[in-house]
Order: C-alpha cells, then sequence, then structure tokens
C-alpha cells in the first residue's frame, strides 16, 4: 500500500475515533494479505504530524495512543464554540491529585500527613469520577487503607504518554507560590483604619492607640506623693479622711482653733491689757 494512502486511511480513523488508537488498533484496520505492519503505521504517523506543522491541530501520542487535538495556542478561539466553561478544580483538589502521581501508591492518611489538613472525601470522589484516580491496592498496616495511583485517564487528560513526562519535583519546588506564604491574621477593619502610617511605630502602641477607650480598663488615678501628704494613701482615697488630714496639717493653730472652736487643740489668746488686769487683782487680794 503507498504511504499517502495509507495516511489518509489513519488520519480519517483517528478523526472519527472519540478516543485515542493504538499502532494494534490502527493495524486492525487492514486485512492481511494488504501486508500493512506496525513499522509502516508508525511511519505514516510521523509523518502526519509533520504535515501538522504550523496548523491549528497537532498529532499528539498520550498514554491511549494516538490522537488528533487543537493546539493550545488556538485554544482560547475554539473555546468560543461551547457556552459551558471548562470545569475548574479547586487547589486542594490539584494538590491532592498530584501527591497521588508523585508518590503512589499512596494512602490518604499519608496525604493528609503530608499536606497537614483532612482530605475532604469529595475530592477523592471527584478524582475517581474523572477515572483520574483508583485503589491499586491496601497498605499492609492497621485498617488497611486503600492505596490509590492514577489511571491512563489521567495520562491522557494531561497530554502525558507516562509518567516520565511529569515535570521534576524540583521545578515545582522553584516555583513560588504566594499562598504558601504565612501571613498574619489580619487586625479587626475598625482598628486597621484607625492605625497611623508609622513604619517606625510598635505594633503594641499602634494597636493601644486604636483600641476603643470604652472597651479597655481606665488607668488608675496616681497617688499623691508622700512628700506632699502627711496622710497614709488609704487617706488619700477616702474624702472624710483626707479632709481630717489636711485640717490636722493646717499652717497655723489659729486656724484650727477658728474652725474647730471645741477641740483640744484650741486655745484662748490673752491680750495685754487682760494680763496687767490680772496682776492688779493679785495684788489686791495679797494685801
Amino acid at each position: 500500500m503507498q504511504i499517502d494512502q495509507l495516511k489518509s486511511i489513519i488520519e480519517a480513523a483517528l478523526l472519527a475515533s472519540t478516543q485515542p488508537m493504538t499502532l494494534h488498533q490502527l493495524g486492525d484496520l487492514f486485512n492481511e494479505d494488504e501486508d500493512v505492519g506496525s513499522q509502516q503505521i508508525a511511519q505514516a504517523l510521523e509523518s502526519l504530524a509533520d504535515d501538522c506543522a504550523g496548523r491549528g491541530i497537532e498529532l499528539k501520542e498520550v498514554a491511549s495512543g494516538f490522537r488528533y487535538q487543537v493546539r493550545q495556542e488556538v485554544h482560547p478561539w475554539i473555546s468560543r464554540m461551547w457556552t459551558e466553561r471548562p470545569s475548574r478544580y479547586s487547589r486542594a483538589l490539584l494538590e491532592t491529585l498530584a501527591l497521588i502521581a508523585y508518590r503512589q501508591p499512596i494512602t490518604r492518611p499519608e496525604i493528609e500527613q503530608i499536606r497537614g489538613v483532612v482530605v475532604s472525601s469529595n475530592i477523592i470522589k471527584t478524582m475517581e469520577e474523572r477515572e483520574w484516580i483508583r485503589v491499586v491496592g491496601h497498605r499492609d498496616v492497621p485498617g488497611k487503607p486503600a492505596l490509590f495511583g492514577t489511571t491512563r485517564a489521567f495520562l491522557d487528560y494531561f497530554n502525558l504518554k507516562s509518567l516520565d513526562q511529569l515535570p521534576p519535583l524540583s521545578e515545582i519546588r522553584d516555583m513560588e507560590d504566594p499562598q504558601m506564604r504565612f501571613e498574619p491574621e489580619p487586625l479587626p477593619a475598625r482598628i486597621a483604619r484607625d492605625l497611623p502610617i508609622d513604619p517606625d511605630a510598635e505594633a503594641d502602641d499602634l494597636v493601644a492607640e486604636a483600641t476603643d477607650p470604652d472597651e479597655t480598663d481606665s488607668p488608675r488615678e496616681p497617688l499623691p506623693d508622700a512628700e506632699s501628704d502627711s496622710g497614709s494613701p488609704d487617706d488619700a482615697h477616702h474624702p472624710t479622711l483626707a479632709a481630717d488630714a489636711q485640717a490636722s496639717s493646717g499652717p497655723s493653730g489659729s486656724d484650727e482653733a477658728a474652725d474647730h472652736p471645741g477641740s483640744p487643740s484650741a486655745s484662748p489668746t490673752t491680750t495685754a491689757v487682760e494680763t496687767d488686769a490680772d496682776d492688779q487683782d493679785t495684788k489686791e487680794q495679797s494685801a
């Protein structure tokens, strides 16, 4: 069979098939008397791949065989033909799938230990429904947890012929991921809004300034100095005792007598005229 005719048959078969086709499946298209072997089919496939250069489609070999597919460069325009948006998968699902792909076979508890969080049952269910993973065995430990591994459908979906085509882990580690960096818990909106923009200010001072005074304990009033008040600290906080202490430490005894006429410390004031009269009475009594 001529190479051009062989190429036309293989090209039509790949376009008509809904799944990738292997060399064996392509060989089944020909009778024994046509004398078409695997080597001829492989040469025809290589020639077809070269013919796609510069076109919007490409001949791609994946795990399940060969298929025609749209090139990645023109995919944004072709995707407009469908109103339904492609499925978007969560970060947790992709991280779990990556761990299974690189460390298979692996159990669910081992995945949870690496990621530090519990793996949702919906994540496992979604990957099994997509036929990306399957149970390949059970770990010989208490509980017999299932061992997960990837499938051919996983390789086909990600345009891989084998697991050897996965990017090295070193390249993945070098990729900066801002979501994996630790960020401190933000302050409440009210506090953050009221914080002054001062890069040199201490965090505790900024929070103290922005905190509502009604929500904090009011500061205690300062105690009076010992040198300025002869009363004890307890007297300073008691209004009656403080008043008595202030009265007892007045500047002169005359003021105390005026304010407290009946107090023992109050003494009458004697004038010079009254003194002379008392002396005269004493002399008369003696005579």
